[in-house]
């Protein structure tokens, strides 16, 4: 394996990391208004996310900055091409994290609902357009010989790279459902699971339609049994994750539902390899070679991922250990 591959796959890995991981911030963040009125109850839905959302998002600015690192002109051309959807998106990060914190700064119902609907919109807004975003890499993007994006904004706006947004965002409030049901008590538990086995078919029709309209609109499965594997993983998981819902086995439906989103992320980038972004026209597709940083800083850059990336493994597990109980009425933090 070359340090190209492997920054690939790095790169693929940290993003399997971010989908997986703030995929259930964003569920929980877009069932908020959903669950409960009552104050009390939001904020141990919120609580349930406290310790992990803002460690959850590191693994979005480490794949950016492996990227940036490793493929230099993959970034280049990803975020100028993307530039108002990725403001978009920043905005929306940006006014979430600002929820979190100000939403009980001041005792008054509206006050809390307008915040309350600022984490909906700040989770929605990134569970729709990451995916769009990664559906248009996939579909091909009007990239010419120097490797800028020449297309508009609306351009990314079609009807392949929507589906795939929503059946994503579909996706990830099943994931977030199944995470609150794991995580708080009495009321909240109850409509949590009532939650997430009313989103359990939608996610495994809007699943299975994704790759039946990648296939008719991108030749997703022309690459090989390869990607028949992980798509079939994908979708055995998450009818898993529904079976063992029935059953009542909620933990072991949030694991399938995490596959679920592993496997979806591993195959969108399977589908690429070895290309980083697809251009209209396939002589200027932008590689894991032509993309690339040079030799020297791929090696270099292989040596700080050794020494690194273990040690935010091992802080997040840590942390997930500690923060372990569910959340109840009576240690809530204001």
């Amino acid at each position: 394996m070359d340090l190209n591959i492997l920054w690939f796959v790095l790169v693929t890995v940290l993003f399997v990391g971010f989908f997986f991981l703030e995929g259930f911030d964003y569920g929980v963040g877009i069932l908020l208004p959903f669950l409960s009125k009552d104050d009390t109850k939001r904020r141990e839905i919120i609580n349930s996310i406290g310790p992990f959302w803002d460690g959850n998002e590191v693994w979005l600015i480490t794949a950016g900055g492996a990227m940036f690192a490793a493929f230099p002109h993959w970034y280049a051309t990803m975020f100028s091409g993307f530039y108002l959807a990725m403001f978009i998106i920043v905005i929306g990060l940006i006014v979430r994290g600002v929820a979190f914190e100000f939403r009980s700064k001041v005792e008054h119902k509206a006050w809390r609902k307008v915040w309350d609907w600022m984490i909906f919109t700040g989770s929605a807004i990134p569970a729709l357009l990451f995916p769009v975003a990664f559906a248009n890499i996939m579909n091909g993007l009007a990239i010419n010989a120097e490797k800028t994006y020449t297309g508009s904004f609306f351009e990314l706006l079609n009807p392949y790279s929507l589906f795939v947004g929503v059946a994503v965002l579909v996706l990830l409030t099943y994931h977030g459902a199944l995470f609150l049901s794991l995580k708080t008590t009495g009321e909240v538990l109850e409509k949590s699971k009532s939650v997430a086995s009313k989103l359990s078919i939608p996610a495994i029709i809007l699943a299975v339609l994704f790759y039946v309209y990648s296939a008719l609109q991108v030749g997703f499965f022309d690459k090989g049994i390869m990607m028949y594997a992980v798509a079939g993983a994908a979708a055995v998981c998450l009818v898993l994750s529904k079976v063992f819902l029935i059953g009542g086995g909620h933990g072991k439906a949030f694991v399938m539902s995490s596959l679920t989103i592993v496997f979806v992320v591993v195959s969108m980038f399977c589908f690429l390899f070895p290309n980083v972004m697809i251009s209209t026209n396939p002589e200027c597709n932008l590689t894991i070679y032509n993309a690339s940083s040079s030799e020297y800083t791929l090696g270099v850059m292989r040596w700080v991922a050794v020494i690194f990336v273990p040690v935010v493994l091992v802080y997040q597990a840590w942390t997930y250990w500690i923060f372990r109980q569910r959340v109840t009425s009576e240690h809530l933090e204001y």
